[in-house]
């Protein structure tokens, strides 16, 4: 059975691709995972919401420095949670108890059904929900004094092709991506109760009450000819953009886009060696007073 959230996107049906991305974010956001657990108690609470596939609690599981940690992974989609329990359970062995949580992230009553976590961590979920702002207000609740809210949003775009991939015209990457930023903007706009926020994310967390705002980032780049692994993502990835472009492209970027992951068709992108990705994700942090 298909399960859709606010943003009507079958997220249990993009598992693969969220698998993928996770496994080539690894090492970057290990560093993140790092850097996020620096200062916390012996055996701290986490909250992942929002936790998809469970890559980001996999890692604070591996990284950290004692045992005796909770981690709480919360998600609207029970097939993900299910799929994040058992991988972020299998990392963990016995340094943290895992516990899932099947709740929308949008909830007001979420803090209520949560213990106040040393960290609160939530990766591109808000600007899928109605109302961002009250969502990093609710995400600032979760914290206990003292304790410190992260959330992954914005940075760089990543990028995978070469301008000219000898079919079509020059510069389809681009152009998908360019057709997904109006998929999104008119995706947003259709959200029952959608709120704009005119601001940043640090403006965000700033009205959220939040102390010490400040933002990092981590480069993910793989360079060409990259893991067998990279080109799997690439070929997820342009069919997904494919898809999302809808007519916002033209018919012969869409006929240039099927035939570059049809592995029948001399230009398929599984074939290549020049593939590679290069973007960058933005970390916004604040602390609860």
């Amino acid at each position: 059975m298909a399960v859709h959230t606010h943003d009507d996107i079958d997220w249990a049906d993009r598992l693969r691709s969220l698998r993928l991305a996770e496994a080539l974010d690894t090492e970057p956001m290990r560093v993140a995972a790092r850097r996020l657990l620096e200062g916390m108690p012996d055996g701290p609470t986490i909250l992942d919401v929002g936790c998809g596939a469970g890559g980001m609690s996999v890692l604070f599981a591996e990284e950290l420095a004692s045992a005796g940690a909770k981690i709480v992974l919360v998600d609207a989609t029970e097939h993900l949670l299910a799929e994040a329990h058992r991988v972020v359970s299998a990392a963990a062995g016995d340094r943290a108890a895992i516990e899932t949580i099947h709740a929308d992230v949008a909830d007001d009553e979420l803090p209520a059904k949560l213990p106040p976590a040393d960290l609160v961590w939530a990766s591109r979920v808000v600007h899928h929900l109605p109302d961002q702002q009250a969502a990093i207000d609710t995400l600032a609740r979760l914290a206990r004094p003292g304790g410190l809210v992260a959330i992954a949003e914005g940075g760089l775009d990543f990028n995978c092709l070469p301008w000219d991939l000898g079919i079509g015209r020059p510069g389809l990457e681009e152009r998908l991506l360019a057709a997904r930023g109006e998929w999104f903007a008119e995706m947003r706009a259709g959200i029952p109760g959608s709120v704009s926020m005119p601001y940043g994310w640090s403006i965000a967390l700033q009205r959220a009450g939040l102390d010490d705002v400040d933002s990092f980032g981590v480069l993910v780049h793989h360079p060409a000819p990259g893991p067998e692994l990279l080109r799997e993502f690439v070929l997820e990835r342009v069919s997904w953009l494919n898809e999302l472009a809808g007519d916002r492209i033209d018919a012969e970027d869409h006929e240039t886009a099927a035939a570059l992951v049809d592995p029948a068709n001399p230009a398929f992108l599984g074939a290549r060696r020049d593939l590679f990705l290069l973007g960058a994700k933005t970390i916004h942090c604040g602390r609860r007073s």
